[in-house]
């Protein structure tokens, strides 16, 4: 009986039709007020149904990083997350930094290399067949200092995912055919990057090359045309010796319970050699970077980038960057917050909640000069240094002005800044961090990542309370201590109004971020 007065009052919330439209009136007499509505109390349980049971954590274990290393050095680490797929991948400590003593290149070789044949699967089509059984998808992707090889697929598939991915790792074929395809995908690639109307990748690689001259970061990401036909597979065995080692990797994955990847790891990369041979530690390169600051500039037509029937005007682009911190620095977290405050974007924007409207460089610039295309900020941060650098575009007859506004903006960082827009940075940066944390491929980075380069994991709610703890002193404090560097500079364009690399730098020194005044006879 009491069952039957529920699953009635069920009906009506779902439907919404009064129990006498379902029932006739005798129910509804029997059921309702006067009014016509359930006189049913929602607040307390109802006779008979069963009490609820909600899941809950217990403690601290079910969202920590676990971390286990094997004998061989390799160290595993998996975050727990629900559901039936699961993220798992491989992080090298190898990227284009570590290239000094190679032809630049290898690291975006080895990116499209990645997957390919190896010893047990015959080409890149039986690899992707294999994963499609448990729903897979794989990637590779190289940083100046990382690569990372992943794979995301259904939980069941974990003992066939760690087995592939050690095979792609460490047993490739580098087969000519293969070489040879490569070759032409980074050729592509170089005459892709510069022809897109995008010109942020090739300003980030000018603005590295300028910062860090011949070193470290500063060396090439991209591979450069003339080492295309250099790179061979005896040389990739050669680098993959020195640098793919157990003791430079991580095996991480989110998703999975951490007893069976630690299972899966000892089955399929504690006991395995390498196609190339057992390395020495020794012969890696172990360069701390070496900020010079500078500049690079590129003399281009960008009349043409963007013909057809609203074509992108023709634009100089120029970025000034200046020595930040390492991400191992305590320092690091108020950068992040001055690179938040900083913020910026293109001239046009829907705007909008965190849209960043109410940042320094739309408030100060972008509002303020019609005739600026672009201004924003950007923060590079790796282990031993980093970099803060504004990019900004504009018509090349204004890129004195244009010049002149970024240099006050980054002396005006060493003022105090104002509360409600130091809350609404932090805010900012909390919000983007945890939204960015929802997805199972970024946690999966961020746990390769910290554990690679750290050994262990900040989680996300200790990094909020770090992000709370920045005050004003702070961002006056890192702002103070970075203008001290030399500015690196890259110019793309139509560069006949850039002012010389000592005017942006006697700028960066002045108290108001002026350039110095030119007096021209004829103009």
């Amino acid at each position: 009986m009491v069952l039957s007065k529920f699953l009635m009052c069920l009906l009506y919330i779902v439907t919404g039709l009064p129990l006498c439209c379902r029932f006739g009136a005798a129910a509804c007499r029997q059921y309702s007020s006067s009014s016509g509505y359930p006189n049913v109390s929602l607040s307390s349980p109802l006779p008979g149904i069963p009490k609820p049971v909600f899941a809950s954590v217990d403690g601290q274990e079910k969202h920590e990083t676990r971390i286990t290393t094997l004998e061989n050095g390799l160290r595993v680490a998996s975050q727990n997350k629900f559901g039936q797929f699961c993220t798992v991948g491989i992080l090298v400590n190898s990227g284009s930094r570590h290239e000094a003593k190679y032809p630049s290149g290898i690291a975006h070789f080895l990116e499209k290399l990645a997957f390919s044949s190896t010893s047990q699967y015959g080409s890149k089509d039986e690899i992707l067949l294999s994963l499609e059984k448990h729903g897979g998808i794989c990637d590779c992707q190289t940083s100046r200092d990382t690569t990372m090889y992943a794979v995301s697929a259904e939980v069941k598939g974990l003992d066939t995912v760690v087995s592939l991915l050690s095979d792609a790792v460490l047993q490739p074929r580098l087969l000519d055919e293969e070489l040879e395809m490569t070759r032409m995908t980074v050729r592509f690639e170089l005459e892709d990057l510069n022809m897109r109307p995008d010109p942020e990748p090739l300003l980030t690689e000018m603005i590295h090359a300028a910062a860090y001259r011949g070193n470290t970061v500063g060396l090439p990401r991209f591979c450069p045309v003339q080492n295309v036909d250099k790179i061979d597979r005896k040389l990739l065995h050669t680098y993959l010796r020195s640098y793919y080692c157990p003791e430079r990797m991580v095996l991480a994955g989110v998703g999975i319970e951490h007893e069976q990847l630690v299972e899966c790891a000892r089955k399929y990369l504690l006991n395995v050699k390498p196609v190339w041979g057992v390395g020495t530690p020794d012969k890696v390169d172990r360069s701390v970077a070496q900020y010079t600051g500078g500049i690079i500039k590129m003399e281009k037509d960008m009349s043409d980038v963007s013909l057809g029937p609203t074509p992108i005007p023709e634009l100089t682009h120029i970025m000034i960057g200046l020595e930040s911190c390492s991400f191992l620095e305590d320092d690091f977290i108020p950068f992040a917050v001055l690179n938040m405050m900083m913020g910026g974007g293109g001239s046009f924007s829907a705007g909008g909640p965190g849209k960043g409207m109410f940042t320094r460089l739309y408030l100060n610039v972008l509002n303020r000069h019609h005739w600026m295309y672009n201004a924003t900020s950007y923060h590079h941060s790796y282990e031993d240094s980093g970099l803060l650098c504004i990019h900004a575009s504009a018509d090349p007859r204004q890129v004195r002005e244009m010049v002149e506004i970024i240099t006050r903006e980054f002396i005006q960082m060493a003022g105090t800044a104002g509360e409600m827009e130091l809350e609404r940075a932090k805010t900012q940066l909390k919000s983007m961090l945890m939204m960015n944390l929802e997805s199972r491929p970024v946690i999966f980075e961020d746990v390769g990542r910290q554990v690679l380069a750290t050994g262990k994991r900040k989680l996300p709610h200790e990094l909020c309370q770090l992000i709370s703890n920045v005050t004003a002193s702070d961002i006056k404090r890192v702002t103070t201590k970075m203008l001290r560097s030399k500015p690196a500079v890259a110019a793309l364009g139509d560069l006949t109004e850039l002012p010389s690399y000592e005017h942006i730098q006697a700028a960066l020194s002045s108290k108001d971020g002026r350039l110095p005044r030119m007096y021209r006879l004829f103009r």
